[in-house]
């Protein structure tokens, strides 16, 4: 297939390396011109992944409208809060057969939208039904050294999601198919805020206990958010819900453990954001999360409390302990 992948961070480059190994003609976007021509001259991409050589046949560009051209399959790997102000420039484009798929895991600030509603309010001529969205838990520094991982393809057409599922299989990187692409997309979002939030635990200095009841409880609280929005209870309990969050909550390259870690030890956010070159998705979707709860009339306590710590300055000791001494309840 002709493949555009939109967005040469970490995770754009290593999945255009990896469908260019699969045979697929494709071409990697770059929103920097400089930044593109460094990865062309370089075959490498020395700022989001360095150490992994990108094929020379390889097509890099900073040129939009080439990169999608006669595209049969688009790839989004831009960040979330940027991906309307980039996908505006294609309104003009006919995408009636491109099937695009998004990768990357984000609710969008002011709309509350997930990213296919995104692509639909944006390009409103794009059929719904050639919307892929793929998660899981699947860091870049893994998959581009070929780790073995496996990951959900979502789509409400379950052809277009085998067929990205067929795709993008390779013998490391396994896909699965689902038919819920609004439960994989709030689980994909929902467990950065919570891994933000184990990252504060870390950094605050609570132990395994503290994490293992953050990470088992936020599982209630994505699928009680989940249920009210139309999303299938058991995609929770699946790659993109309990794995995903295993991974985000527990890795070293988990770039949302990390600021919640710092933010645990005292520091500011807004430095700690500063230092950063990658884009951290759980902080902003944690702004979103909460409007979503508010919306819904949905309870959401750890995210609740993650909001407060990020943006109300909340001490982290005092969020524990209200999330700690909260009324008595049932589990179930």
């Amino acid at each position: 297939m002709r493949i555009a992948v939109l967005g040469a961070g970490s995770w754009g480059t290593t999945l255009a390396v990896m469908l260019h190994y699969n045979a697929h003609s494709v071409r990697l976007w770059s929103y920097d011109p400089s930044h593109a021509e460094s990865v062309k001259l370089a075959r490498e991409n020395k700022d989001f992944l360095p150490g992994i050589q990108i094929p020379s046949d390889l097509e890099v560009t900073s040129d939009l409208i080439q990169a999608v051209y006669k595209a049969e399959l688009i790839v989004t790997a831009v960040p979330t809060q940027y991906l309307r102000s980039v996908i505006r420039n294609l309104v003009s484009n006919r995408f009636d057969d491109v099937i695009i798929v998004n990768v990357a895991k984000g609710i969008e600030n002011q709309s509350l939208m997930t990213i296919s509603e995104v692509l639909i309010d944006v390009l409103s001529h794009i059929k719904r039904e050639n919307i892929v969205t793929l998660s899981g838990p699947s860091f870049a520094e893994e998959v581009s050294r070929q780790v073995p991982t496996a990951v959900v393809a979502a789509s409400i057409n379950i052809a277009a999601a085998k067929r990205v599922q067929q795709t993008f299989m390779t013998p490391y990187f396994r896909v699965y198919s689902s038919d819920d692409i609004r439960g994989v997309e709030l689980a994909g979002s929902i467990k950065n805020v919570i891994a933000v939030g184990a990252g504060i635990a870390d950094g605050a200095g609570f132990g395994d206990n503290t994490k293992a009841a953050i990470m088992t409880r936020a599982t209630a609280e994505i699928a009680r958010l989940g249920k009210v929005m139309g999303a299938k209870q058991e995609t929770f309990a699946g790659l993109s819900g309990i794995g995903d969050l295993i991974a985000t909550c527990m890795s070293k390259h988990s770039r949302n453990r990390h600021v919640g870690e710092e933010i645990g030890r005292g520091r500011k956010l807004s430095d700690i954001l500063a230092e950063m070159k990658m884009v951290a998705e759980g902080v902003p979707t944690t702004r979103s999360v909460h409007d979503l709860a508010l919306k819904y009339h949905v309870e959401l306590p750890i995210c609740n409390e993650v909001y407060q710590v990020l943006f109300e300055y909340k001490d982290p000791i005092i969020a524990t302990s209200d999330l700690m001494t909260r009324d008595a309840k049932g589990e179930m």
